[in-house]
């Protein structure tokens, strides 16, 4: 089983991540994330929000995914430029990409196909009781028309000046023909964009701005250096309103693919929508008294393309597992290492046993009282290294036990999910050391070294 497959099969089984639908069959391209999957969402998309408004004059957006039609007409997305050139087979009658096919043979049955035709990834749906030309809207395909859109509403209601940027995560659709790799191509996905507006003459200068902020953005959490390249999409691979493009690629075990872009869109967007709308959108310069499109500096990074590359790099598999014993094992421990930011349950609580109710209830006691504070998870199923396991294998950061001693002096140990080393800490002041934990300070200088 090669490593994409350990990972699928791990976040079913763990509830990372589910096949849509599945009791009827599945739905192909489209997937449910489970409770640790919204929380591992959740935390890159609160890491995303905390580096962007981190930067001056950035604000939020939170646009409809049903938008006029006539946006779409604007946009380029209802032409060519916005298809896949697709060949169907005579005698399965199946399509796929022309890229796909070799010597005008289906892949799946061997028969012959038919020329290319133009195949727009657009999903139509209709509004109101009656289906027809006029009642025909798309889910959209992409956050950043909802921005452009609202930019004269955002300008004027919040007062601001160029340059500004506007921020939205959001779910788009594609009718992709052949969804693959997991979670990386899907139907149905979430984006995190940001749309920077700003004079033509310092677009070159913001293109590197904010390309040097993404990049760093991944490093910070925990993404390795020789995992990460970036690479300069020439002109001809250009998305159509692209005057420069870069995409940020993340070595999968399926090869380098992209996870972000950063482009410089020009002034495509705002003059098209001007031109079909009829509304100016120029912006007014009160100090040099010109006006003028801005140009657009996008920044545009998919959440499940994130969060499967964040997977792949916190994936280990430790043979012979974690803990050394003098007889050899054939076993194999697997750890999520993820960045602390990152990792959807902070903290677990154990008791040592499950058959002494005391403990249970001084562990429960504990639970309740870090609940408000941390991701946590109680359990108490199983030995106590079977627990830490299934803690590793989450990417629990620490592990509270309460035992024996626990009842005695009202301190309990605290298990480091990286160096599996131990410290002994009173609870009242458990609250405290978990966040210089999560902080990052030293774990062994945080309480008493357990041995």
């Amino acid at each position: 089983m090669d490593k994409t497959q350990k990972i699928i099969s791990l976040c079913k089984r763990r509830g990372f991540i589910f096949p849509s639908s599945e009791i009827y069959g599945g739905f192909g391209g489209v997937y449910d994330f489970g409770p640790l999957g919204v929380e591992l969402k959740k935390n890159i998309k609160n890491a995303w929000l905390r580096a962007m408004t981190a930067e001056e004059n950035i604000v939020p957006l939170d646009s409809a995914i049903l938008m006029n039609s006539k946006v779409w007409q604007a946009s380029g997305h209802l032409t060519a430029g916005f298809s896949d050139e697709l060949v169907e087979c005579k005698s399965c009658h199946k399509r796929f990409k022309l890229d796909e096919i070799k010597r005008n043979k289906c892949p799946e049955c061997g028969g012959l196909v038919t020329k290319p035709r133009k195949f727009n990834l657009m999903m139509k749906t209709f509004i109101g009781p009656v289906e027809n030309e006029t009642t025909t809207t798309y889910l959209r395909a992409e956050t950043c028309q909802g921005i452009f859109v609202n930019f004269l509403n955002i300008l004027n209601s919040m007062r601001l000046k160029i340059p500004f940027g506007v921020i939205q995560i959001g779910k788009s659709f594609r009718n992709e023909v052949n969804p693959k790799n997991f979670i990386f191509r899907t139907r149905e996905f979430e984006q995190m964009e940001m749309e920077w507006f700003c004079s033509p003459k310092e677009a070159n200068r913001f293109f590197d701005f904010w390309a040097e902020k993404r990049i760093k953005w991944y490093f910070d959490l925990g993404i390795k250096k020789e995992n990460l390249r970036v690479r300069e999409v020439p002109e001809e691979e250009r998305a159509h309103y692209a005057q420069r493009q870069i995409d940020i690629e993340y070595h999968f075990p399926f090869g380098w693919k992209e996870i972000e872009g950063i482009h410089n869109r020009g002034d495509f967007d705002l003059s098209n929508h001007t031109k079909h709308s009829g509304e100016d959108l120029k912006y007014f310069d009160e100090e040099t008294k010109d006006k003028y499109f801005p140009y657009i500096i996008e920044t545009s990074a998919g959440v499940e393309r994130s969060l499967f590359a964040f997977l792949c790099e916190a994936y280990q598999e430790i043979k012979g597992g974690r803990t050394k014993t003098t007889k050899p094992t054939k076993e194999v421990e697997i750890l999520l290492k993820f960045h602390k930011t990152l990792a959807p349950i902070k903290v677990a609580v154990l008791p040592l046993v499950r058959n002494k109710p005391e403990l249970a209830k001084r562990a429960k006691e504990v639970y309740q009282m870090l609940k408000p504070n941390f991701t946590c998870q109680y359990d108490e199923l199983g030995s106590i290294g079977r627990r830490y396991r299934r803690g590793d294998e989450v990417g629990v950061i620490a592990s509270v036990t309460c035992d024996f001693q626990t009842l005695e002096d009202n301190t309990v140990t605290i298990r480091e999910r990286d160096s599996m080393k131990q410290i002994r800490v009173e609870i009242s002041k458990l609250k405290e050391v978990i966040q210089k934990i999560l902080a990052g300070e030293e774990f062994l200088k945080l309480g008493k070294i357990v041995k």
